[in-house]
């Protein structure tokens, strides 16, 4: 079978991580996969290596004027794809986001999870995205049940799998590097934006320093295709206001990143809207106490393994509670969740999938 999987961005983003993981397992069931993507920022390649199994078309995505709106590169993205896709050659064209469904036609969706965009060209690209495609995946029930009370479409569910050796057996050097560089601290992984619940950690953090002071607060990663300029300055000034000094990573190379979240002592993820929550599975996956925000998604994937707080009180309540008193039981629930979640069963069903929709 002749498979296009199609996504926006080469950058680490959830959806990208998943997007070359499910291709390299596709291929290494036999399949003929074809990753596509647009290359910003000058990018000619992904932000690691993909297995030579797989092949990869970059679309250049030049840079855009300085006055250009998110909605302009909304369109733009959407457009500079459409033109460079062909999707004759494929059984199945697989699209891993809004820009991609909009840009190669008819097309599987996976619905990572559903957003609510002020925007009005994202909130046309978000929903035409999910109206259009003929056939849906989602990467939880609970965002799947979403669909089908919103929209009135049935999905399939497949999980997503979790590239479980890198995270559970990193090279001890490198992570003890990496306490050495920064002592204690709470990682989180996906920038500062609203849906991460970024003020919300904030607030919890300078609770959290109230106990233990010796504690840092990390984190990594945070590219996005969106502008988050005024989110940013708001939760920087309310860090003068509290006191505290996070120390933004910005993007972490990918060898880099498993010893980096090994090395923590808890791992935050106080999202306010997720699809399945994969640098958290990452996480346990390294053996790490993890706290989320208590949404049925997220209680969902990870019940009994996670701790789970509503406000930044309670947040900080539990990420202490996580430092200090981890119950060694709950790190080996984690240990054993992550290992159960596969590239390889998620290739399979997706396969499955893909065939039924052949008949």
């Amino acid at each position: 079978m002749k498979i296009a999987l199609v996504s926006y961005s080469t950058k680490p983003r959830g959806g990208v991580v998943h997007t070359l993981a499910l291709a390299e397992a596709l291929a290494a069931a036999g399949e003929d996969v074809t990753v596509w993507s647009l290359g910003r920022g000058g990018d000619s390649g992904f932000f690691r290596a993909v297995a030579p199994d797989v092949r990869v078309r970059i679309v250049p995505f030049r840079e855009g004027p300085v006055d250009e709106t998110v909605g302009e590169r909304i369109l733009r993205s959407i457009a500079t794809l459409r033109d460079a896709f062909d999707p004759s050659p494929y059984d199945v064209v697989h699209a891993q986001d809004c820009i991609s469904a909009n840009a190669v036609g008819r097309c599987v969706r996976t619905v990572h999870h559903l957003d609510h965009f002020t925007t009005p060209e994202l909130a046309a690209c978000h929903e035409r995205a999910i109206v259009e495609p003929y056939a849906h995946i989602c990467v939880s029930r609970s965002v799947a049940d979403e669909l089908a009370e919103g929209w009135g479409l049935a999905a399939e569910v497949i999980p997503n799998g979790v590239a479980y050796d890198r995270f559970a057996t990193t090279d001890p050097a490198a992570r003890d590097a990496w306490r050495a560089r920064l002592g204690r601290y709470v990682l989180t992984v996906g920038g500062i934006e609203p849906r991460k619940g970024s003020l919300d950690l904030l607030e919890a953090y300078a609770l959290l320093r109230a106990e233990h002071p010796d504690v840092r607060l990390v984190i990594a990663g945070g590219e996005t295709l969106f502008d988050y300029r005024d989110y940013r300055g708001r939760w920087e000034t309310r860090a003068a206001e509290l006191g505290v000094e996070p120390l933004v990573l910005g993007q972490v190379s990918d060898p880099d990143l498993p010893p980096l979240v090994a090395a923590a002592a808890a791992f935050a993820f106080p999202s306010a809207k997720e699809g399945f929550g994969l640098a958290a599975m990452e996480a346990l996956a390294a053996g790490v106490p993890l706290v989320v925000r208590d949404l049925p998604v997220l209680r969902e994937v990870f019940t009994p393994a996670a701790r789970f707080a509503t406000t930044p009180h309670s947040l900080a309540t539990e990420l202490a509670t996580a430092l200090t008193t981890e119950a060694p039981a709950r790190r080996a629930a984690g240990q054993e969740l992550a290992a159960h979640h596969t590239w390889h069963t998620a290739a399979q069903h997706h396969l499955t999938f893909y065939h039924s929709l052949q008949r």
